[in-house]
């Protein structure tokens, strides 16, 4: 294979909107799929939570292998995987079916977390790894935003099996890229280059800041979860938008937030690390606390515009997590260790919090909307209650987040002097 001295960070944030693009298609996509094979809210939860389950477990091996064998091969692997059983999610003729090649969609995505952000990790030095960690992460609001904006008026006009064929293409070109990069050495802008860990995941388990982003994380990847799998059928549901439409302003939401986001956080984390180690996550719970009320008001507003307006600032706040505490993960943990580090974090937030947002708030939906419904037979009025009311959850979650955050920033400038070397 022929090696270019091509820009990394380009390509590898290429590949992370693709993942977000195609993680985020069942939330494009969930009323028609509902609609056809005649689903509840929990059983729509179920495929959402079934996807993290797998890809938390598996992602913890996968995490081994980016710290002992070649990032670039792992990834090329993963894109190839997920691409190929995102093709097969178009052939389905079952709930089951589709849940099943949900669940092979996770092995290849459980990839990208930790040998991509380890790679960046050797590409900057800490002072400035909040911004290349936000622009990676700013394919989360890029990829999803692509995925509702396309999917949507894709599944309105051809059906939503078309939307899954449409989001395999950019794999073709995504992977013969990534195979002509070469890797950096690990460890090789930082000072100290901690190589010689026999139980590196103990390593990592032993610092607390750790724990409290363990913590943060899945407090904050409930919301996000529960708001991607559920915002376009909120749209459609309480503000009667068609399919399409949902997904575009689903879309808008994502890109204009989500991006915004990112590049606030970015700015910030770098521009604030000088003047303290812990001023990361004190800048993340401030904005995890903002969030709140835009949360609660969102989702009660009476007409699309407020409503959108309000829930596109909630997840600005979200989607700044990534920047600011990403980068705290790579400053408190030693370059050897990242991948572990990283997929041991995953394993932690998506178990405890991602896994549990879309079915928790698919369950609560339904018990809603019974309760709503009373005697009376359920129609679509009663499920949109119910889905408002359990979608209510989110703001109490985001405050509980910001709590844990600031308790995180009491810790770890203690911590950051295991791992962190000179922030230039």
């Amino acid at each position: 294979m022929i090696r270019l001295k091509l820009p990394a960070l380009p390509i590898l944030i290429a590949i992370n909107i693709l993942n977000f693009y195609d993680r985020y298609l069942m939330g494009a996509l969930t009323e028609p799929i509902r609609k056809e094979f005649h689903l509840t809210d929990t059983q729509i939860g179920l495929i959402g939570s079934a996807f993290v389950w797998l890809y938390s477990i598996v992602g913890l091996p996968l995490g081994r292998l980016a710290d002992k064998s070649s990032r670039r091969n792992l990834l090329a692997g993963g894109v190839t995987t997920w691409s190929a059983l995102t093709a097969c999610t178009a052939l389905v003729s079952s709930y089951s079916m589709l849940l099943v090649s949900r669940l092979g969609f996770a092995i290849g995505e459980a990839v990208v977390a930790p040998a991509a952000t380890s790679w960046i990790g050797d590409l900057f030095p800490p002072g400035k790894r909040s911004r290349a960690l936000a622009a990676f992460m700013a394919a989360v609001p890029i990829g999803a935003a692509l995925s509702y904006l396309i999917s949507g008026p894709v599944a309105q006009a051809f059906g939503w099996r078309a939307s899954m064929v449409v989001a395999v293409l950019p794999a073709m070109v995504i992977v013969p890229l990534l195979l002509m990069l070469k890797e950096p050495l690990r460890g090789a802008c930082d000072i100290r280059q901690h190589t010689s860990e026999r139980n590196p995941i103990g390593s990592v388990l032993r610092i607390p800041t750790f724990w409290w982003i363990v913590a943060s994380g899945a407090l904050l990847n409930f919301n996000a979860y529960a708001l991607a799998q559920f915002l376009s059928a909120f749209l459609g549901r309480i503000h009667h938008l068609s399919v399409g439409s949902a997904g575009v302003y689903t879309g808008i939401s994502y890109a204009v937030g989500g991006i915004g986001g990112s590049v606030f956080s970015g700015w910030l984390g770098d521009a604030v690390v000088r003047s303290g180690r812990n001023k990361r996550m004190l800048c993340a719970a401030a904005l995890a606390l903002a969030g709140a009320p835009a949360a609660w008001f969102g989702v009660l507003a009476p007409n699309v515009a407020l409503s959108l307006a309000l829930l596109t600032f909630f997840l600005g706040t979200l989607i700044g997590y990534y920047g600011l505490v990403y980068s705290a993960i790579q400053d408190i943990v030693p370059a050897s260790v990242r991948g572990i580090a990283m997929a041991v974090y995953f394993m932690c937030m998506y178990l405890c919090g991602a896994s549990f947002g879309p079915l928790l708030t698919g369950r609560v939906s339904d018990i809603m909307a019974r309760r709503a419904a009373g005697t009376a037979a359920m129609t679509e009025a009663f499920r949109a209650t119910g889905l408002q009311q359990a979608m209510l959850i989110m703001p109490v979650l985001s405050i509980l987040l910001a709590g844990v955050l600031y308790a995180g920033s009491r810790s770890i400038a203690r911590d950051g002097a295991t791992g962190m070397s000179a922030a230039g």
